[in-house]
């Protein structure tokens, strides 16, 4: 009786472990469903929005085809604007950069900053450029040919992208001077609305620009910032309303510690209605008493500067040293 007893208190424990342990498979299936049904749900989430293509479209952006050159609606046009990704829409060169090669294809020496990925192609020999965003095949890159002083030419095929022109209203671009580039970078793409950001050159003499050169005051060029904003988001007048808040507009060719001519305070509109939205920001802030030596000039070329310059203080971590978010008296 004893025994028959012992051998029922020992299943009793043995089916108490059978329990114990499905119950522990079951929860940590539970877990892993969830798991992976969030990961789906970042993945769903990240993926950009991609543009229906047509069999041609697909053919180069998909399956990594070539349009035969000289074909390309893009490859001789020289109009001021953005060229967009093709399938998702992202910025991925400004027209400035582009330049005539004479392959047949649209060629750039830049790119906007992280827009396009290199990847060594299938062939082992070319370096293929994809967009960043959605991985579309735009071309290839090559460098050493010295054709621009960058000695780097992107060769796309038109059919890869989109142009805006310049006086669309898909895409807005601004922009600001206001001394050390990295800090009037670091808060106006924090800004919503901002898509893109790249810090550069203006307003000077000398092509193609270094900064060792912009140091010695000699090219004219001013640190200015490139604001690419989409105008469903914000506009022109709030970004440079906290331009001016970020910067001290009374400091003239300096910002802070930074002396020289390259850290004016100054504004290139692209429009009269740009003009005119920051002549009367100024006017307002002069009613107040404050003594704005911004300058209003006309947009010229503008030259991105080096890439170690680009998103420093997302880089390098920190904030500005002469800039921030300060309320005007």
């Amino acid at each position: 009786m004893r025994l028959f007893e012992h051998m029922l208190k020992g299943r009793g424990n043995w089916l108490l472990l059978v329990f114990l342990a499905g119950l522990l498979v079951l929860t940590l299936a539970a877990k892993t469903g969830q798991t992976a049904k969030n990961n789906s749900e970042v993945k769903q989430m990240k993926q950009p929005e991609l543009n229906v293509l047509n069999d041609a479209e697909k053919a180069v952006i998909i399956d990594k085809g070539t349009e035969r050159a000289f074909t390309g609606k893009y490859h001789d046009n020289y109009q001021a604007g953005l060229y967009l990704c093709r399938q998702c829409n992202a910025p991925l060169y400004r027209a400035d950069d582009k330049f005539k090669s004479g392959c047949g294809w649209p060629s750039f020496d830049d790119e906007l900053p992280g827009a396009v990925k290199k990847i060594k192609d299938a062939d082992g020999r070319r370096i293929e450029i994809v967009c960043s965003k959605c991985g579309g095949h735009l071309g290839h890159v090559f460098s050493g040919e010295k054709m621009t002083p960058k000695n780097s030419r992107h060769c796309v095929n038109s059919i890869s992208m989109q142009f805006v022109d310049a006086k669309s209203n898909q895409y807005g671009r601004a922009i600001f001077g206001g001394g050390c580039f990295w800090g009037v970078e670091y808060y106006l793409q924090q800004q919503p609305g901002v898509i893109m950001t790249t810090v550069g050159y203006s307003g000077g003499k000398t092509a193609y620009p270094t900064y060792r050169e912009v140091c010695t005051g000699k090219t004219g060029h001013i640190e200015v910032l490139e604001v690419i904003f989409d105008p469903a988001v914000t506009d022109f007048t709030k970004l440079t309303k906290y331009f001016f808040k970020i910067h001290n507009p009374t400091q003239l060719n300096r910002q802070g510690p930074d002396i020289g001519e390259q850290y004016s305070s100054v504004i290139f509109y692209a429009n009269e209605t740009q003009r005119k939205a920051a002549e009367k920001i100024i006017a307002d802030l002069q009613k107040q008493g404050i003594k704005v030596v911004t300058k209003v000039i006309p947009a010229v070329r503008f030259w991105p500067a080096e890439g170690y310059h680009q998103n420093y203080y997302r880089k390098k971590g920190g904030v500005p040293y002469c800039h921030g978010p300060v309320k005007k008296k």
